[in-house]
């Protein structure tokens, strides 16, 4: 190599690290800095150098680049998304087997049998909202990937052992396949229902409750109004990281047509003696974000079709287990029980371990072994009468 060649090649690989610095340092304008960081405690330094690193062009370029790899060649996305045929997604927990899941999934019926007796013994009625996976209600839509036989008849069983359990579980796939004739059930690109899914699962429990005649309230009257219909980015793209590069390369958003919910008459329904009326709210929804997140009105559904008012104690991110267990734990339980606790419960939870470790381990034992205990003293009554 000549002297101008490497005066060159040493101009230009300088000129690029400037260039690509030059570029970085455009990431820096989104940073926000609060009170808490300054240069004396380090908070300040630290959080820049993170906001760097996640602005750094190069990481950006070498993610979006191998990601359109990935799903340009191969058809496949990062862990935690299945990619389906016509621009549809699925959680690959839809998919794949769990580690130990039959054990698990006796340990997690076990703590359905526990809440169900714990529920009984306030007088409150538990209904358990099996919700069918995407992955089972769209089938025709899946790709080359198919769920572990797990998966196969895992709704099935679900429901069997709910029955088995005396545990009140309508059937919710088959008013959901019905539904899917007038539109769209779960979203395209998303984890999650669409706000038709959400109404006509919230009306199969309120069948079920009308029937059994679980609610003795003063029934109330709510309207539904539904927004302009508007693109949605679903949660399952999170899983392409091709944005901003190749983002055309992204399945088409969905059409999110949002719903809101409110009495049909607040002041009309309870005039000036509502404020001195009994404030106990006869229903309580637990679950998972299918029902925490607004997008869905499920809440609202499950109001109109109950014609009740719901409190939500459901939550984002953490499964259907954990929220029904810090319900149990909560004031509002205790001080306030319901008539009717629904249960929103995705059934690719069942064989799912859960993280237990907030909770006192001898309650969780008792939760488990509550139906055992009963059993054994049936036993023994029997042994005894005889």
């Amino acid at each position: 190599m000549n002297r101008t060649l490497r005066i060159t090649y040493s101009l230009s690989f300088m000129g690029l690290l400037v260039g690509l610095g030059a570029w970085s340092l455009g990431g820096l304008e989104s940073f926000n800095r609060t009170e808490q960081m300054t240069l004396l405690n380090g908070k300040l330094a630290k959080a820049a150098e993170t906001h760097y690193d996640e602005q750094f062009p190069i990481k950006r370029l070498g993610t979006n680049l191998w990601a359109a790899l990935d799903y340009k060649l191969f058809n496949e996305g990062r862990p935690g998304v299945v990619l389906g045929r016509e621009q549809w997604l699925f959680t690959d927990e839809e998919f794949n087997p769990a580690a130990d899941a039959e054990q698990q999934m006796q340990d997690n019926l076990a703590l359905v049998r526990g809440v169900r007796d714990t529920l009984q013994r306030q007088g409150v009625q538990l209904v358990l909202a099996i919700v069918p996976a995407k992955a089972r209600l769209y089938a025709e839509y899946i790709g080359k990937e198919t769920p572990a036989s797990l998966h196969d008849d895992l709704f099935n069983r679900f429901h069997a052992q709910a029955r088995q359990a005396n545990v009140l579980a309508p059937d919710l796939l088959a008013p959901l396949e019905q539904a899917k004739a007038r539109g769209q059930v779960f979203l395209r690109t998303d984890t999650h229902w669409t706000p038709l899914g959400a109404e006509v699962v919230a009306q199969a429990v309120a069948e079920t409750v009308k029937r059994q005649q679980l609610l003795d309230a003063e029934p109330q009257t709510f309207i539904t109004e539904a927004g302009a219909s508007a693109p949605y980015k679903g949660d399952l793209t999170n899983f392409l990281p091709l944005d901003p590069l190749f983002s055309n390369l992204l399945p088409s958003p969905d059409n999110l047509q949002q719903r809101s919910t409110r009495p049909a008459d607040a002041e009309g329904q309870g005039g000036g003696d509502a404020l001195f009326a009994d404030t106990q709210i006869p229903v309580a929804l637990v679950g998972t974000s299918y029902s925490a997140n607004p997008h869905w009105n499920f809440l609202g559904a499950l109001q109109q079709a109950l014609h009740s008012d719901v409190a939500n104690y459901a939550e984002d991110g953490h499964g259907p287990l954990l929220p029904m267990l810090k319900y149990l734990q909560s004031d509002a339980f205790k001080n306030a029980p319901p008539q009717v606790v629904v249960w929103e419960f995705p059934e690719r939870y069942l064989p799912m371990k859960n993280d237990l470790s907030s909770f006192d381990p001898q309650w969780i034992a008792q939760l488990k072994n509550s139906r055992k205990s009963e059993e054994n003293l049936a036993l023994s009554s029997n042994r005894t009468n005889h």
